[in-house]
């Protein structure tokens, strides 16, 4: 498994692919986690769930672009 990383001598490419693939990562999170947990507070009654899923979601999202584009 290899991992991308942005270099300075990267082309233009690279920086064009990260630009797109970081929101996305960020909003399918929120989407993904929020939607989870909004069902679930459906589903319980409990209101709490939507707000961790929330949060959830873009504390992963985060970790996904720090694997995939950190140091």
């Amino acid at each position: 498994m290899s991992e991308r990383k942005l270099r300075p001598e990267d082309d233009g490419r690279d920086f064009a692919d990260a630009a797109w693939s970081i929101p996305s990562y960020l909003l399918s999170g929120i989407i993904l986690y929020g939607g989870a947990g909004w069902l679930l507070s459906r589903w319980t009654g409990v209101v709490a769930f939507t707000p961790i899923g929330l949060i959830l979601g873009v504390v992963l999202a985060i970790y996904l672009v720090y694997r995939k584009y950190g140091s």
